[in-house]
């Protein structure tokens, strides 16, 4: 069994995302663990973390999300277990979730030294498991050279198989080969693949934005999976609205005040996908009945238009379960760009 343990050198830069990736293109048996929890969910009376629920539901995994993380706060973690019962937790996912499989993957916390103080961290792990660690690295060019330079000196310490780098969400791959790739090779560390940058991938459902807003959803349910390429922040009149550019565009979100019914009728016309009402103001029925009947989720929060649109703003957006294309997207770009030979024979 191949164990490869995913770190990441910063926070979001996509750790999960690859994993998916490279567990649809591999077309191997996989099995999946995330010791160290950092995205903590409240689920039927029970604790998971958000990427372990992710992958179980997307790779079709037989396991429960909780039962593949050992925990979630480090001051618990450190009163429940010594470094020893730590390892041999970590051992114990992966006897259990890794039985039979090809390959087991390893996800780390939110960057490279999360974890450290409980033995948790991308490195301890690696060792633990005797995996092979690859670090996911994005951002901007210039801050992925100072990442991949920085974790040159921890590899040439550390006791890990580090394999290399795959470099996510690059906005230009020849630039980057031309301009980076030269300053990169000459630190000896493997770079494994660089993905594209696709703006699909950034999208989020309305779904997600009724789960992460934990709104309630009035109309439309049936269109929870529409997917929002772009916000529009109703809060002037509806003629001004119309004659906006924005209003106009595909897979529209609207932001607005329940009780302002002209701007959600108007919202109701075309190329909405969705309508967040303010205020927890509700439109009259034959608006809501119209939204029932197009398909188009009406969501209900308390909060004003101001602060729903700059927790929006705020928001990352995560892979969801449901977004098959997104996932389909995923595999293609790994087994194009990943050189997947090197991480599991």
């Amino acid at each position: 069994m191949e164990k490869i343990v995913i770190a990441s050198s910063r926070e979001s830069a996509g750790k999960t995302s690859v994993i998916v990736g490279l567990a649809k293109a591999m077309g191997m048996s996989y099995g999946y663990i995330k010791p160290f929890g950092d995205r903590l969910l409240y689920r039927k009376k029970r604790l998971w973390d958000y990427d372990a629920a992710l992958v179980t539901n997307v790779l079709g995994l037989n396991e429960n999300p909780e039962d593949i993380t050992i925990g979630f706060e480090h001051a618990k973690l450190r009163y429940m277990y010594d470094e020893q019962r730590i390892r041999d937790k970590v051992l114990e996912l992966v006897a259990t979730t890794g039985k039979n499989k090809d390959v087991l993957f390893v996800e780390t916390g939110k960057d490279l030294s999360y974890g450290v103080s409980v033995h948790l961290d991308a490195f301890s792990l690696a060792e633990t498991v005797a995996g092979k660690l690859v670090l996911v690295v994005s951002g901007v060019e210039d801050a992925i050279v100072d990442d991949i330079m920085f974790v040159k000196n921890f590899v040439s310490k550390a006791k890990v198989n580090f394999k290399g780098v795959i470099i996510n969400r690059v906005h230009d791959i020849d630039d980057f080969k031309n301009t980076y790739l030269p300053a990169i090779a000459k630190t000896g560390i493997n770079v494994l693949g660089m993905l594209p940058y696709h703006s699909e991938l950034r999208n989020f459902s309305v779904g997600y934005l009724s789960e992460c807003l934990f709104a309630k959803v009035i109309a439309g349910e049936s269109g929870l999976n529409n997917v929002v390429k772009t916000i529009f922040v109703g809060a002037m009149s509806t003629n001004e609205a119309l004659r906006n550019p924005l209003f106009n565009k595909e897979n529209r979100l609207v932001i607005t005040s329940g009780d302002r019914s002209d701007m959600v009728l108007a919202s109701l016309e075309k190329n909405t996908v969705g309508v967040i009402l303010t205020n927890n103001l509700l439109p009259p029925s034959n608006i809501i009945a119209r939204a029932s009947e197009m398909n188009i989720p009406l969501l209900l929060v308390p909060s004003d238009t101001y602060q729903v649109a700059r927790q929006i703003d705020s928001m990352e957006p995560l892979l969801t379960r449901d977004n098959s294309d997104n996932i389909n997207l995923l595999a293609e770009l790994v087994k194009a760009n990943v050189k997947l030979s090197e991480l599991a024979g």
